[in-house]
């Protein structure tokens, strides 16, 4: 089904956001796994996952709109020397996230593209919860302090 070249465009953009984030987290969740940090380990690394997973639906959906994915765009990826900065620049990535698939959302519905917008409401969704789990973890850092943390994601 031809599809509409805006919308595949954005599709692209959106593809390019989920790859960054799947290099950002996979380096964050190897670096916690290399500090002995498995809960976080595991729990950056099923983020990852996840965002593959998003990355899989817009390839499956520009290819069924006619377009052609472009998978070797990255944005910047801001890699955090400790736990907390990793929080706070996958928190600013989810971030643009929420916005740019709003901003998506509410172009496939001008474009009348009712089966890209509800693909993109459902990714919405998940990208929330991920901005919610990393805000909690800062919240967490804020009230009992790093080390008490870090302490609870050991083994």
């Amino acid at each position: 089904m031809k599809g509409n070249d805006k919308v595949v465009e954005r599709l692209n953009v959106l593809l390019a956001e989920e790859l960054t984030a799947i290099n950002q987290y996979m380096v964050h969740s190897e670096m916690c796994a290399n500090w002995n940090y498995q809960r976080l380990h595991q729990a950056i690394e099923k983020r990852a996952i996840q965002e593959m997973k998003h990355a899989e639906h817009h390839i499956a959906r520009i290819l069924f709109l006619e377009g052609q994915p472009i998978v070797s765009t990255l944005n910047k990826i801001s890699i955090g020397a400790d736990v907390e900065t990793q929080f706070h620049n996958d928190a600013a990535a989810e971030q643009s996230a929420v916005k740019l698939y709003n901003d998506s959302i509410r172009l496939a519905v001008e474009l009348g593209d009712n089966g890209t917008r509800e693909m993109l409401e459902a990714i919405l969704k998940e990208e929330e919860e991920h901005l919610d789990w990393l805000e909690a973890q800062l919240d967490q850092i804020k009230q009992m302090g790093i080390q008490n943390y870090l302490t609870e994601q050991i083994g």
